[in-house]
């Protein structure tokens, strides 16, 4: 644990007290198999899953696998994905992945962490999502900005960079528990624990949030 922080409540708990909020979440991103999830992880960055299942599906009918897109031109990827903003690096990065699936893994999305980061672009969070949501394989949390900012806040952590917030995460909650603590941290952080102004007065957590406690006491 970071810096001898004591954690104002374990992963399972948060995970007991949302899961009455958001009883039934999966995977917001619209995929037919893995290696669509991939690229659609890929598109989310710095974009919301609404729109990147706005542009997916024109995306896959047109290049629906990693051969044909291997073959698409990185200009007509581009005109496909713009609506998700960093178009011509995330074109770039989609090709490049592609390609490398052919040649170095026969077509299919490798199933391990550390052959998915070979691909160019993907860290340990695109890992972990495709892992658990592709593979059924739980290797460990998944971190966006949603879950760095409410670790952080509730008071679970105190690193900055999203591999040390992993690893806290994962030493306070089961293993089992990883990519749903992940998935409902990030749907808490868009409806209620919003960046600029939580909805505290709404939200299962509130009296062990560090966060809601410091933030009361200023009130």
């Amino acid at each position: 644990m970071s810096r001898d922080l004591i954690p104002t409540m374990s992963g399972q708990e948060i995970v007991t007290r949302l899961n009455d909020l958001y009883p039934r979440i999966k995977t917001p991103l619209t995929h037919n198999d893995v290696f669509q999830l991939l690229i659609a992880t890929i598109l989310s960055a710095q974009c919301t899953d609404a729109q990147v299942n706005r542009v997916t599906p024109a995306l896959f009918r047109r290049f629906p696998d990693a051969k044909q897109m291997s073959k698409a031109s990185v200009r007509e990827i581009e005109r496909l994905i713009k609506p998700t903003g960093f178009f011509r690096v995330k074109a770039r990065r989609i090709k490049e992945i592609s390609k490398k699936i052919m040649s170095e893994f026969k077509g299919r999305v490798p199933e391990s962490m550390d052959e998915l980061m070979t691909l160019t672009g993907v860290g340990r969070k695109t890992a972990n999502i495709v892992l658990s949501a592709g593979f059924d394989k739980i290797e460990g949390i998944a971190v966006d900005t949603h879950v760095q900012r409410l670790s952080k806040r509730i008071g679970l952590t105190r690193e900055k960079s999203p591999e040390k917030i992993e690893q806290d995460l994962m030493k306070i909650t089961p293993r089992e528990l990883w990519p749903r603590l992940s998935l409902l941290l990030i749907l808490h952080g868009r409806k209620l624990c919003v960046a600029r102004k939580p909805l505290c007065e709404l939200c299962p957590l509130s009296d062990k949030c560090l966060y809601f406690k410091q933030s009361h006491q200023l009130a």
